[in-house]
């Protein structure tokens, strides 16, 4: 980061100012802190030795710097985070959805636009204007775009406590919402940080239905339905095949458990209200869609990055799980000599739950 020229600057004015802009722009909270995360860095460490972190190699990629955000963006002392609430429906709807096993169920997060460039655009316009007043261009902005610790910055910065099931909570408004920072080395004065009020709550640990949460405040990605639907590029293991249900795409149930959501407020900005009907959707309607279909329906959607042959492994488990019917059945039967052989294994795992094969 180049050096800022000297200049009176008033910070808390300045910081105040930041958290204004932010609101404008449609964050419903901004806090600041500062880059100390020595005790994160160690629960880090033990978490990557566990090997929980399972094929996400990027959690250990880029050694410290996802701790230590000088060595990242060098000359940064501070991070201004973002947090932007997400809830597109009443929660009682999702579960509804949820109970629905012909339904497909699509984490709430992913049923609108893809939030990364929508968070990163309005943190570079708050940006802009900081760097203007302050004469500063020392700073970065991010969306879960680069090696950072994001949810401890966020309890740092008091939006959120880590709560046992490693979402951030915030006390007021649940857990449904997108984070983003700014990395700068403007002195900005720091915001106090967020209390833990999980208490002896423990109903994320016993919804998780892969028992993901292997302990407070830990969480086995290998056993997580995100990590399975989503980072998980092979065979899914027939261990978790049935808990998935109708999940194919994430999985919200920890946070739809959590007594804190019954604050969550939902959202007024139409980029995260459900597109191409996918809070309602059939999972035969999904299995459907051919690729070039499934490109076109997931145009600036978050859903796309996984592609479509992970998309169809997991719409597969799904209908495994369905009640059997002719629909589902013919649905599988169109699909078992399809040209990969990782759809194919997970149709005919589907099928053999319908028809008693030979």
């Amino acid at each position: 980061m180049p050096n800022h020229p000297q200049k009176e600057i008033d910070y808390f004015a300045l910081s105040n100012q930041i958290k204004e802009w932010g609101n404008a722009l449609g964050f419903q909270q901004v806090g600041i802190t500062d880059t100390h995360l020595e005790k994160t860095e160690k629960r880090l460490n033990e978490w990557l030795k566990k090997g929980y972190h399972g094929e996400m190699a990027f959690m250990q990629k880029h050694g410290l710097s996802r701790t230590r955000p000088s060595e990242l963006v060098p000359g940064t002392i501070r991070v201004i985070s973002f947090r932007m609430d997400y809830l597109p429906e009443e929660q009682e709807q999702a579960l509804k959805q949820l109970e629905q096993p012909t339904d497909a169920f699509i984490s709430r997060y992913a049923l609108g636009r893809d939030y990364h460039k929508l968070i990163r655009k309005r943190l570079q316009k708050l940006a802009t204007k900081v760097e203007q007043i302050a004469h500063s261009s020392g700073y970065r902005v991010f969306t879960d775009s680069a090696p950072i610790m994001e949810k401890a910055l966020a309890e740092k910065a008091g939006i959120g406590w880590i709560g046992k099931h490693s979402n951030v909570i915030n006390k007021k408004s649940g857990s449904w919402f997108f984070l983003g920072e700014i990395y700068t080395d403007l002195p900005l004065p720091i915001d106090t940080g967020a209390v833990n009020h999980c208490g002896d709550c423990s109903n994320c640990i016993a919804c998780c239905p892969t028992q993901a949460i292997v302990a407070p405040y830990q969480v086995d990605a290998r056993r997580c339905i995100s990590y399975l639907t989503i980072e998980l590029k092979g065979a899914i293991p027939e261990e978790f095949r049935k808990p998935m249900g109708n999940r194919i795409y994430g999985c919200d149930d920890c946070q739809q458990v959590c007594p804190w959501n019954r604050f969550a407020r939902l959202t007024t900005n139409e980029d995260f209200f459900p597109r191409q009907g996918l809070d309602s959707a059939s999972l035969v309607e999904l299995f459907g869609w051919g690729e070039e279909l499934f490109l076109k329906k997931t145009e600036g959607s978050a859903i796309r990055r996984i592609g479509h042959l992970s998309w169809l492994r997991n719409i597969a488990i799904g209908l495994g799980n369905a009640p059997s019917n002719k629909n589902i059945i013919e649905a599988l039967l169109i699909k078992k000599g399809h040209p990969s052989a990782l759809v194919r294994e997970h149709v005919d795992w589907a099928l053999s739950q319908h028809i008693k094969l030979n």
